[in-house]
């Protein structure tokens, strides 16, 4: 087992078992029995979690040495930092074992370390501005990606046929095919490193990252396809396999959304019935997760687009299903793994890139492909844009589109890809693995290093981190909802008119169905804020020894201070006398501020004046109100009383009556909102 786990780890064998010498083992026959030992080395079992455990312990110990000095990582992409200390281990280790021992394993890599960069990402993407800019990030990812790896590919399949490349570098047209197939996809990883410390507006991150994510499908397609055509040779080609390579482009994108769909669904149901058993709920989350990637790797589908649909189709549900405390587990837990994983990629291709047996040097072949994946970029970020712009409400100017065609990074995954191919039927890998090495380490470092200060220069609008306010996501509901009623009144049923009918079959089905009834309940943000103020308002009154009234209408005994009895007293209460409400009094913030007191402000102006929006259809009730002239107002008295359900009902307001009358008295316009008998009975004609 430790000889089939150490090369899938990127590690080296034993030096006894690579000779093929046999091991003797204790008591064989023929041998005296060992007497007792003291003491006994036994490095070869716990070899490969030993020097997995030794890297990440390096890396981490970097990272902290790097961030000592904040000159230093302002200046310096973390990313770039870890690929030269990657150089300087590895030149460490070859001089002294004379040979390079660790090497970044493709099966290493697409299994173990991509996959928690991909889920982190997929899980905190903003899921609104992702489904926002859906067109622009598949034309770029799609069309973007095709355009790159065919231009690429032919380039320098005309620079050998122009005598730039040398005579040594033995490949054909589908050779440079399946170079350009690899090497023309934005990276993941290496966006994600690099731009984030950039801090590049929301639209262009999501648009660039959101690329990165969405041309796997892509890449691995022309891959496989361009792969197997080199294996076949070109005269053995049919009509019918690029067919066959057009149906898979479908098959293998959808067919990963697909599945990350399905385990997105199971997850959102199985956290619905973890209410006693929270300590399982972080554990569910990571298992279906990675579940979906290798699902979608066994059948040979995108499995990044899998784990990516997987977080954004999963997370709404599930947070609202799971504890505080859980969700907490679940974020750091994700970001450190992801963390872990994003350092050990960038110091594993250092160290990779000293190994000289495994690649071949070629100036023509290497300076070629750093000019044309930096002009076809470019000039396919321009060409997609003025056709995206023609069609976009808020267009990308010239500076978001220098940004985008400089940050096209290149990185880990067109390495992996280009170690696996067959040197047999690829004779010039060795040529293109140097050429990815310098490709990989000319777009992390060199566009890594000059993209913080271009970003400066062109004055890029840049990201601002924070919440929104309670009235600015009032703001842009109503924004929503005026648009969707345009789209209406046109009739195009645009972007905002299927959103607005997906929200309608989310709140319909989807939340009662894989929501808990109590999260679906206080899910919408007024209900939270209304919620957040009863507790503080609990909490004060604790304070100053009162009664506390829970959301269930349970009445605590009056305590005589918060600071003479133990901060989870009042926990403990609720939870004992079957209370909805469960007070974490570390976690709620009891000092007000100023973002505290305009969503308590803008609360209560809903309270006393939120009307419904339009109305989806018009049931027997309205048509029966929209037949009928209104009657003559009723008179109530005072006080609320006993009415009976359905048959009182406010002109205004279309309200239950308990309600409509309250809100109606708070307002002060009992006048103006008169009562009438509900349903409307039909008025009687007049005798002629």
């Amino acid at each position: 087992m430790l000889r089939t786990a150490l090369p899938l780890l990127g590690l080296p064998l034993a030096e006894t078992e690579a000779a093929g010498e046999p091991t003797k083992e204790p008591g064989a026959p023929g041998e005296p029995p060992p007497g007792l030992a003291l003491f006994r080395w036994q490095w070869h079992e716990v070899e490969a979690p030993y020097l997995v455990a030794l890297w990440i312990l390096v890396a981490s110990l970097a990272k902290i040495v790097f961030h000592l000095s904040r000159k230093v990582t302002s200046l310096v992409p973390e990313s770039c930092l870890l690929i030269l200390l990657g150089l300087v281990l590895g030149g460490i280790v070859l001089a002294v074992a004379k040979k390079a021992e660790y090497q970044l394993e493709p099966g290493t890599f697409f299994l173990f370390l991509l996959p928690p960069i991909v889920l982190d990402s997929g899980y905190f993407m903003p899921s609104r501005l992702f489904f926002d800019n859906l067109g622009a990030i598949l034309t770029y990812a799609v069309v973007g990606t095709l355009w790159n790896a065919f231009t690429t590919g032919a380039a320098l399949w005309g620079l050998q046929q122009v005598g730039l490349v040398a005579p040594r570098v033995q490949a054909g047209l589908l050779d440079f095919l399946l170079f350009g197939s690899l090497i023309s996809a934005v990276d993941p990883v290496a966006v994600l490193a690099v731009f984030e410390e950039v801090h590049v507006n929301e639209t262009l991150f999501i648009i660039v990252f959101g690329e990165s994510l969405l041309n796997d499908a892509v890449t691995v397609v022309l891959y496989k396809v361009c792969n197997s055509f080199v294996e076949m040779g070109s005269a053995n080609v049919q009509a019918t396999d690029y067919l066959k390579g057009i149906a898979s482009l479908f098959v293998v994108s959808l067919g990963g959304a697909a599945v990350g769909l399905v385990f997105a669904f199971l997850l959102a149901l199985t956290t619905r019935f973890t209410k006693r058993v929270r300590i399982i709920e972080p554990l569910l989350v990571f298992l279906l997760a990675y579940a979906a990637y290798l699902t979608a790797e066994m059948a040979s589908l995108s499995a990044i687009i899998a784990v990516t649909m997987c977080g954004l189709g999963c997370k709404k549900y599930v947070e609202a299903n799971i504890s505080h405390k859980s969700r907490t587990a679940v974020k750091y837990t994700m970001k450190t793994l992801a963390s872990c994983a994003e350092t050990v990629i960038f110091m594993l291709l250092g160290i990779s890139a000293v190994d000289s047996s495994k690649w071949a040097w070629d100036s023509g072949l290497v300076l070629g492909t750093l000019i044309f994946i930096l002009f076809f970029r470019a000039l396919g970020v321009v060409l997609q844009t003025w056709v995206l712009n023609q069609f976009r409400l808020v267009p990308l100017d010239k500076i978001d589109q220098v940004v985008m065609s400089y940050g096209g990074l290149r990185g880990a995954v067109a390495f992996a890809l280009v170690i696996l191919l067959d040197r047999t039927k690829v004779p010039a890998k060795d040529y293109f693995v140097a050429t990815t090495i310098v490709v990989v380490f000319f777009t992390v470092i060199i566009q890594g290093l000059t993209i913080k200060p271009l970003v400066k220069w062109l004055k890029v609008k840049r990201s601002e981190h924070h919440k929104p306010t309670l009235n600015q996501e009032l703001h842009e509901h109503t924004f929503d909802h005026i648009l969707a009623a345009v789209e209406d009144v046109v009739g195009h049923h645009g972007y905002h008119y299927w959103r607005d009918r997906w929200e309608q079959f989310d709140k319909k089905y989807l939340s009662q169905l894989l929501m808990r009834r109590s999260a679906y309940r206080i899910r919408d943000q007024i209900w939270d804020v209304y919620y957040r103020l009863n507790i503080r308002d609990a909490i004060s009154f604790v304070d100053q020894g009162g009664h506390v009234l829970s959301s269930t209408g349970l009445t605590l005994p009056s305590m005589p201070s918060r600071n003479s009895v133990a901060e989870t007293s009042v926990t403990n209460l609720l939870r004992e006398s079957g209370s909805g409400a469960c007070l974490d009094l570390q976690v709620i913030d009891t000092v007000r501020s100023g973002r505290d007191r305009e969503d308590a402000v803008m609360h209560h102006l809903l309270c006393g004046g939120l009307y419904k929006p339009r109305r989806r259809g018009t049931s027997k009730y309205a048509q029966a109100h929209a037949s009928f002239p209104p009657l003559q107002p009723v008179r109530r008295n005072s006080s609320l009383g006993k009415v009976g359900r359905g048959t009182w009902q406010c002109t205004c307001l279309r309200r239950p009556p308990r309600s409509c009358l309250w809100t109606c008295r708070q307002a002060g316009t009992r006048a103006s909102h008169p009562w009438r008998a509900w349903p409307p009975r039909p008025v009687p004609r007049p005798r002629l």
